[in-house]
């Protein structure tokens, strides 16, 4: 059966055996590991995580022709839900420890990765991510304070996860070849972090700094705390930086302040 790739679900499918190898090497699978891989279009990454026998193998595809194909493919060696990973509910994985795989279509990817990032106990429910991003995506999420791509995307993804870069992949290892380079990211949850109480006021919080990112500091913080000579003053914020100054783990403490002050 002709597959034709869909523009509507961002399928590009990976084709590239090198790529391959070493999104498996990343992932260390063990015969004890549970995986979740979402977006398996032809199967391609599939084939090798079977070769390394996970204790259980769960696949979400949004595309039915692919699902049934899946199905048809793998029979029991895996179990295929037909679904939107946008729409799908996580519970029954709670405590799973996933490694979770996935070449995330690019016009949801940040959607997909906030959703994951907003499930309360991230790091019983996924051991680590090994997840494929726009290569523009991914330079956000990795960046670091006082670079262009620091920014909202950055504070919010490294919150909870230990994050790092593999390598960048060239369009040529997919079919249809994207007009732009990929990243290769490997996420890690982790089990100590700045505690929020709800990841909405980050976001509000990031928002209201970021809108304006050429601006100096001073005009958000007036924004959000009527107080907010003293909370520079404890912070030790000089009100001249611009958001892109500020260190990730202040926006967190930011957040707990903003919080303390709305409860």
């Amino acid at each position: 059966m002709k597959l034709i790739p869909k523009k509507s679900l961002g399928q590009n499918f990976l084709i590239d055996k090198k790529i391959i190898d070493l999104i498996i090497k990343n992932g260390n699978i063990s015969t004890d590991d549970k995986i979740l891989e979402v977006g398996a279009g032809t199967g391609a990454l599939t084939d090798s995580i079977i070769k390394k026998n996970p204790k259980n193998f769960t696949v979400i595809e949004k595309d039915k022709k692919l699902a049934k194909i899946l199905e048809e493919k793998y029979g029991d060696k895996i179990n295929v839900i037909n679904d939107d990973m946008m729409k799908f509910s996580y519970e029954k994985f709670e405590d799973s420890k996933l490694i979770i795989f996935g070449n995330l279509p690019y016009n949801i990817s940040t959607q997909i990765l906030v959703r994951w990032i907003k499930i309360l106990n991230l790091n019983l429910f996924c051991k680590k991510f090994i997840l494929m991003f726009q290569k523009e995506v991914a330079d956000r999420i990795v960046a670091d304070t006082n670079t262009k791509n620091y920014g909202r995307l950055s504070i919010l993804s490294n919150w909870k996860m230990e994050i790092n870069k593999i390598i960048d992949i060239d369009p040529s290892s997919f079919r249809p070849s994207p007009k732009v380079k990929s990243t290769l990211l490997t996420m890690v949850p982790k089990k100590n972090f700045y505690t929020i109480k709800d990841v909405k006021n980050l976001e509000h919080i990031t928002k209201i700094f970021f809108s304006q990112r050429r601006k100096m500091i001073k005009k958000p913080l007036k924004f959000l705390f009527n107080n907010f000579e003293d909370i520079s003053d404890k912070l030790s914020l000089d009100l001249r930086l611009r958001p892109q100054n500020i260190e990730k783990q202040t926006y967190y403490k930011l957040c707990r302040i903003y919080e303390s002050l709305i409860n």
